[in-house]
């Protein structure tokens, strides 16, 4: 029976991985968050032990918990463009500084530490696939604030990796575009607060217009939730140690998809539904600079596919949920919300 410690658990990957380890197996999960609105189902279960917190000022909670679980998931971050441009140093401080000494109190008492990378890490890599091991990682000038996620992630890797050279055993992760229920607030109407799926779902919601930003050509390879976790699953597993050491790209190369084409899908499917069809009726697409929308130290990366042939091969994993299967369940989940969402209009 593994003890899993995940911090940032009522985020939109820990809740979503709770969820389906309670479901499936007999491990027991050990969460801190700030939150606990999408877990609320979960905290009365017997193998969930809830912590409300913060990893910046709970850090004897953080390292005893270390201490006491088999297996470590630090998923406290922050991965929305708007507060890389606007807010630089809060990126660095939580994502970087803020983490490492979970990452190092996990080689200190000899922890599996399944870490979270970004498919952001590749940067503007010319590749057409982005390889985990052979691609060469590509940022754009100090002047482009967008790049301190990217970069601060890149910076953890190479620690943990360090650490990996002097024994410890850690797994990183990298999410390409993962997408479902849960992943930002469709309530939060301001520009560039959520990432772009829900962004686009909340505009289609309330009957706003959407902004295409430098005209949407910049594709994205979607990935659906339960795709995502399934590997992750494997990789808390560790069948054979396999997992140990690896780095791994957890993406869905066949969803691979502009952000145009991704508003106008959202579009069509909206007008299926009873619940959103008037919204989507008001809805006008009209193209904006990045500039205009994010500030000015923003740049943009075209094309984003992941090789998983390593991801593949050691965990025995595929992704199977096409993008008009994701798209339809996260219709399906908010419903419900839609008065809710449609009252916020500022």
């Amino acid at each position: 029976m593994k003890k899993v410690l995940i911090l940032g658990v009522n985020g939109f990957i820990g809740h979503h991985l709770s969820k389906r380890i309670l479901a499936t197996t007999d491990w027991e999960v050990y969460g801190m968050d700030m939150n606990s609105d999408r877990i609320t189902e979960l905290l009365g279960h017997p193998r969930m032990h809830f912590f409300e917190g913060d990893i910046t000022i709970n850090k004897e909670w953080v390292e005893y918990h270390v201490k006491k679980c088999d297996v470590i998931l630090p998923l406290v971050a922050i991965a929305t463009p708007s507060t890389y441009v606007q807010a630089p140093l809060r990126v660095f401080e939580l994502d970087f500084e803020a983490n490492l000494p979970i990452v190092r109190s996990a080689a200190k008492y000899g922890k599996h530490l399944i870490f979270p990378s970004t498919s952001e890490v590749y940067g503007m890599s010319q590749d057409a696939e982005f390889d985990p091991e052979n691609s060469e990682l590509v940022y754009g000038p100090i002047n482009k604030p967008r790049w301190i996620y990217a970069c601060a992630k890149q910076l953890m890797d190479r620690v943990i990796w360090g650490y990996g050279m002097e024994g410890l055993n850690f797994t990183l992760f990298r999410p390409f575009n993962w997408i479902g229920a849960g992943l930002d607030s469709i309530h939060t109407p301001k520009e560039g607060s959520s990432r772009v799926l829900t962004q686009f779902f909340g505009h289609i919601v309330r009957g706003e217009t959407i902004s295409l930003v430098d005209g949407g050509a910049q594709k994205r390879a979607f990935t659906y939730v339960d795709d995502g976790v399934d590997a992750l699953m494997r990789i808390i597993e560790n069948k054979d140690g396999k997992a140990t050491g690896q780095i791994y790209n957890v993406g869905n190369p066949v969803n691979n998809y502009s952000i145009r084409e991704l508003a106008a899908m959202m579009l069509k499917l909206a007008a299926e539904y009873p619940e959103y069809a008037a919204g989507a009726q008001k809805v006008q697409i009209v193209e904006t600079s990045s500039g205009a929308y994010y500030g000015a130290g923003y740049q943009d990366v075209q094309n984003r596919v992941p090789k998983i042939e390593n991801t593949r091969e050691d965990l025995g994993w595929a992704p199977t949920t096409g993008m008009a299967d994701a798209l339809r369940h996260i219709f399906d989940a908010y419903r419900g919300q839609v008065a809710l969402a449609c009252g916020l209009v500022e």
